[in-house]
């Protein structure tokens, strides 16, 4: 356990000057440029402000100073300081605290903490100005209709757009810090007549177990505590920048978790299918988001099995009809098959990789050379038979076309695997590397779910539902494996 935890709270103390030590020896007041104190004489007593530049909105501190000041002008001196301090702070938000953890706490979250001399009590006022950006729409969630704004690195705004949605006096937003060095701010939302009470206790008991220096990494840290995923390549938890699928999430029953620092929240529990679905097939009528979920599905299964089940068909011409025999590579080369699409895939992961770490303005020139450049002169040399480079690409292709990068990327994995397999052992290598996927996938839970659900367990409904979309006056009913509370979106005539 941290040291933090063993030791005794320390009391505000009475003396501001005992109160400047400890901020001078523990926190660095005087060493760090952006640590700062301001000191005040109000009614013939001190008093002081500690901050952090950068954090704090200077305009909301000159006000309450001007405030404070004017204390001398206006009133007669009195043993009921602080009551004055505390009547003339204009802002909303203020409390007290009595420790030094917690003074510490807030001045470096941003907050401001006034202390006055003969008081044991210290108030908090919230001036936070975080640095970051605007609100704006998130690359990977792009949709043709839709909102444009965005989650942000800012956990105060981002509450502040799911509550805009959602205006609902039963919605919560649970916030605690994690990290002993750290101190990062983390939220919990929830609904708290629809959300399940023993998800929501499980989600709030793991965070606060958490014990570390820092979760630097934001929502990832966060999610590999919660979840223990250990080497699953699975995603176990959904990630999203946009607020309105958060709280389309929300009103089923899910639980959400904010992390400052982080434009992206984690949404939990979600099952495989949670990350087949895109905003894009709700902005759009239900036949034709019905239709663009068929071409995502035939995407991800393109991604899984198209380039092992072509490399078995080369592997066994024979399992070809004769109509479609010319699926097979048409030239031979000296390197075989199997290395050439491993070559491929793992070519497009370097071009990937690249695409991440290269400025926008040098991405389209990259792209136009491993395009043009090396694929053609990959084939021109006798590197790779053209079929290959074909069907790596819709392979390829597929993977882009899952919503979710983290799915995408595991999914990547699995057709390696199924590779290797064919390449060993033919068609039992495919049948039995399918199965063996299979049943992991049903043995996976997210939170005491199945990671399969609706379609292991079977549930009919459930299942048309993902098959199908339908339209908004016919969901009336949230989905069971969230197990919420109130079970019905509407009312029930």
């Amino acid at each position: 356990m941290a040291d933090s935890k063993k030791k005794d709270k320390i009391p505000i103390s009475e003396s501001v000057h005992e109160i400047e030590r400890y901020m001078k020896e523990r926190v660095g007041l005087g060493d760090s440029f952006d640590l700062g104190v301001r000191k005040l004489k109000v009614l013939r007593k001190d008093v002081h402000f500690y901050y952090i530049n950068g954090l704090t909105d200077t305009q909301f501190i000159i006000e309450i100073v001007e405030g404070l000041v004017e204390i001398n002008d206006n009133e007669k001196l009195s043993t009921k300081l602080f009551e004055i301090v505390e009547n003339r702070i204009m802002h909303q938000s203020v409390e007290k605290i009595k420790t030094m953890d917690e003074l510490v706490d807030q001045v470096l979250s941003g907050l401001i903490v006034i202390v006055v001399e003969g008081e044991g009590v210290a108030l908090v006022v919230d001036v936070r100005s975080y640095p970051g950006r605007t609100p704006q729409e998130p690359d990977t969630e792009k949709v043709v209709r839709g909102s444009r704004d965005g989650y942000v690195e800012n956990i105060i705004v981002n509450t502040a757009l799911t509550r805009r949605r959602i205006r609902d006096e039963r919605l919560r937003f649970e916030i605690m810090r994690v990290g002993e060095r750290g101190k990062t701010d983390v939220a919990i939302g929830y609904i708290k007549d629809v959300a399940n009470k023993d998800l929501i206790d499980l989600i709030r008991k793991e965070i606060k177990a958490i014990e570390i220096d820092g979760i630097t990494m934001a929502d990832k840290t966060v999610e590999e505590f919660i979840l223990k995923q250990g080497y699953n390549p699975f995603p176990l938890v959904r990630y999203t920048e946009r607020a309105d699928v958060a709280a389309a999430h929300l009103l089923e029953g899910h639980v959400i978790v904010f992390v400052d620092t982080s434009p992206s929240v984690i949404i939990t529990p979600t099952t495989y299918f949670h990350h087949l679905q895109h905003a894009e097939e709700y902005r759009q009528s239900p036949a034709v988001g019905t239709f663009v979920r068929w071409i995502r599905f035939l995407g991800l299964m393109a991604s899984i099995v198209l380039l092992p089940l072509w490399f078995l068909f080369v592997l066994e011409p024979s399992l070809l009809p004769e109509r479609i025999a010319f699926v097979g590579p048409n030239e031979e080369t000296n390197v075989p098959v199997i290395v050439q699409l491993f070559l491929a895939d793992v070519g497009i992961e370097f071009l990937r990789i690249a695409a991440i770490h290269t400025p926008t303005p040098l991405s389209t020139a990259m792209g136009l050379i491993a395009a043009v450049l090396i694929g053609q002169i990959a084939i021109d040399v006798g590197l790779f038979v053209p079929e290959v480079i074909l069907y790596v690409a819709l392979a390829a292709i597929g993977t882009f076309a899952t919503p979710s990068y983290e799915l995408s990327i595991a999914n990547k994995i699995v057709r390696l695997g199924l590779l290797v397999a064919v390449a060993i052992f033919h068609t039992p290598g495919l049948v039995v590397g399918l199965t063996l996927v299979i049943l992991v996938l049903a043995g996976i839970k997210s939170l005491n779910t199945p990671y399969l659900w609706p379609f292991i367990p079977f549930s009919p409904v459930a299942f048309t539902q993902i098959l199908i979309r339908r339209s908004m006056p016919g969901s009336k009913i949230r989905p069971s494996i969230v197990q919420t509370k109130n079970r019905y979106k509407q009312p029930v005539k």
